[in-house]
């Protein structure tokens, strides 16, 4: 199977592309969504979670994110520990759902790509949104409400923008309209279907 990895800062617009290659027939496996799913109610990390953090970082049945996030920001140790609860899953669940992939190839939605040199041997190309920072903040704030600073500080506790432009096997830029992102993932699709042919 051709795995491409589709990686961005935050509010690069990695959702939207993955939505775009998905429409046009590749199958999409997205890293965050499987975190979401092992922390929602009845997910498997839920015990592990309480049982590291405590019942105050479970809400309605489910990991309170918010609290978490607070938490891992503050305490390099917990982010560790949360992570190495979460990625040995996280991995394995993709690594099932690549393999039982029905599209002619996959799009593997991994946020910290650059940042986790381990995925890097699973793909065959990585693929950067890219976005200028400022259209990032902007972006992150009218959809999450989260003040400038801290999504600030999150795009700042990532990759630089260099180091994931440098790693890029292609280049979605970001920066204009939905349209604009239509085309460039459509000419994508294109170059990735010549690679699955035999």
């Amino acid at each position: 199977m051709f795995v491409v990895g589709l990686t961005g800062g935050i509010g690069s617009g990695k959702s939207a592309a993955a939505d775009e290659f998905a429409r046009l027939g590749a199958s999409v496996v997205d890293t965050d969504a499987i975190a979401h799913e092992l922390t929602q109610a009845g997910g498997a990390a839920l015990p592990q979670i309480e049982r590291l953090f405590g019942s105050e970082f479970i809400r309605d049945g489910r990991m309170d994110r918010q609290r978490m996030r607070q938490r891992v920001f503050s305490d390099p140790a917990a982010k560790r520990a949360l992570e190495g609860l979460l990625h040995p899953l996280i991995r394995e669940e993709s690594r099932r759902r690549i393999a039982a992939a029905p599209g002619p190839y996959v799009i593997h939605v991994v946020p910290l790509l650059i940042e986790s040199p381990d995925y890097r041997q699973r793909i065959d190309r990585v693929l950067v949104v890219d976005a200028p920072e400022d259209v990032q903040v902007a972006r992150v704030r009218a959809r999450s409400q989260l003040p400038e600073d801290e999504v600030r500080a999150i795009i700042h506790t990532q990759a630089s923008r260099e180091a994931r432009l440098a790693s890029a096997d292609d280049v979605i830029d970001n920066a204009g309209s939905l349209e604009a992102l239509r085309n460039q993932v459509a000419a994508l699709h294109q170059k990735y279907l010549q690679f699955t042919r035999p």
